[in-house]
């Protein structure tokens, strides 16, 4: 059977190649994983996550290669499971050399934006956990530019050295985005790190993009941000402070 592929742009300035099969969970797979049309289902709130301590974000004056060694630096360790509930992610962080930037920082960030209560464990949709060896069903790279292009070329993905791009299990971070931003998130580096991560936590779920539900109302965190905001509030949280589920209408 022939699976088809199409790339898009995702909403934290992000390519994906979306395909015809999922990839099973907490495994190292080969096709990318599918995104669901549908709408998640709205549990009532039946528990509430305390917030966590916040990390601190890293410097935007951080400084990256243009064009990376294509070597990395893994965070260590295997952290306690994110959520109690839900489908179980395990993840792993890895950082091209040559940067300012201190891998196990990154990963305290991305933990803390994934056990945030506006994201994706809030439900019991999802948990996580830092892994440093495969098997993982989501693998996060933060590299330079050049580095972006070479990996998101071998699917076939255009970056252009300016954005992000995935297949699962490959979360593919263009350190240019992470560091500089997107004209939506200037000036908030945190937020614009946890709008990259939790979009990207999205399509491994299987969620979609979404649109803008209406003037001044707040961007789903699966919406194309970067494309434009259509009238919506920059967001980059999954559910609001009430635990209601941030949507809009699905793209087709």
């Amino acid at each position: 059977m022939t699976t088809a592929l199409v790339a898009v742009v995702c909403g934290a300035g992000h390519l994906l190649l979306v395909p015809g099969t999922p990839s099973p969970a907490g495994t190292v797979a080969a096709p990318p994983t599918a995104e669901a049309a549908a709408a998640p289902t709205k549990h009532p709130l039946t528990h509430t996550t305390a917030a966590p301590k916040p990390s601190p974000p890293p410097s935007p004056k951080a400084s990256y290669p243009v064009d990376g060694p294509g070597t990395y630096t893994w965070a260590k360790g295997t952290s306690e499971r994110i959520g109690t509930r839900g489908r179980l992610i395990r993840y792993a962080v890895r950082l091209e050399d040559g940067t300012d930037l201190d891998v196990d920082d990154v990963a305290e960030e991305i933990k803390g934006i994934l056990g945030d209560p506006r994201g994706w464990t809030r439900h019991g949709v999802a948990s996580f956990q830092q892994v440093d060896r495969p098997p993982y069903a989501m693998l996060v790279t933060l590299a330079s530019p050049g580095t972006t292009d070479r990996l998101c070329a071998r699917w076939g993905l255009d970056t252009g050295g300016e954005v992000n791009c995935g297949v699962a299990p490959n979360l593919i971070v263009n350190l240019r985005r992470w560091i500089e931003l997107s004209p939506q998130y200037a000036g908030r580096p945190h937020a614009y790190h946890t709008l990259i991560i939790n979009h990207e936590a999205g399509h491994d779920l299987g969620y979609g993009h979404r649109t803008c539900p209406g003037p001044g109302r707040p961007a789903p965190a699966m919406m194309q941000q970067i494309k434009g905001l259509r009238g919506c509030r920059p967001n980059p949280y999954v559910y609001d402070s009430d635990g209601a589920f941030i949507d809009g209408p699905k793209v087709p």
